[in-house]
Formats: structure tokens, C-alpha cells, sequence
């Protein structure tokens, strides 16, 4: 009877053991990976100057510059051909038009050509 008793303990034992081992060795269902806060961080504010700036219209007719300047630029990229011409469609070179029987499924635009 005390064998039986002895062996119960050890297996309720072995049991508990290996149940508590699951901690150490990190699974796909149990990474243990360390928990993360994901909480909005505290916003930095200015300090008010005590006396007022100028920088603010000098800023501005930067930002102005920079769109102007990449609205050039916009419209000089759309006069090339890539962006004229229908048949560019998505590509970079003009795709080759081939003989019905030889046309292969293009996977940039989804069309035989």
C-alpha cells in the first residue's frame, strides 16, 4: 500500500512539473514573448515665446516653394509618354504586340499581348 501511495505522489509530481515547465520552453501558442504597452505616448508641447516670430510667413513661402516646385515637376513627368499613351498601361516599356497565337498573359496589367 505505501509503494502505491509512493507512486502516485511521483507521477502527480511528474505531472505538475511538466505542466509548469511550459514557461521555459517558448511555443508557436506560447511565444512568451514580453508584454508590450501600447498606450498613446505624452505629446510634446511648446514652450510660448514671450515675444512673436516671424518665422511663420518665412515658412510658409518655403512650404509654397516646395509645392510649386514638385507641381513642376508633376506636370513635367506627365507630358512623357509613359503617362500619355494608353498603351503603356501600368508599364515601363511599351509592351510588344504579338500574333494571337503567340500572345502571353501579361501580369503586370492582367492582359494578353
Amino acid at each position: 500500500m505505501k509503494g502505491l501511495v509512493t507512486i502516485v505522489f511521483v507521477l502527480a509530481g511528474i505531472v505538475v512539473y511538466g505542466q509548469g515547465n511550459n514557461q521555459s520552453n517558448p511555443t508557436s501558442l506560447n511565444p512568451n514573448l514580453p508584454s508590450k504597452v501600447y498606450a498613446p505616448k505624452a505629446s510634446k508641447k511648446k514652450k510660448k515665446s514671450s515675444g512673436p516670430t516671424y518665422d511663420a510667413r518665412e515658412n510658409f513661402y518655403d512650404r509654397m516653394e516646395e509645392v510649386n516646385k514638385s507641381r513642376r515637376k508633376n506636370n513635367k513627368m506627365a507630358n512623357q509618354p509613359q503617362y500619355t499613351d494608353f498603351q503603356y498601361f501600368g508599364h515601363k516599356k511599351k509592351p510588344k504586340r504579338r500574333p494571337p497565337e503567340k500572345m502571353k498573359y501579361c501580369k503586370i496589367c492582367g492582359i494578353r499581348h
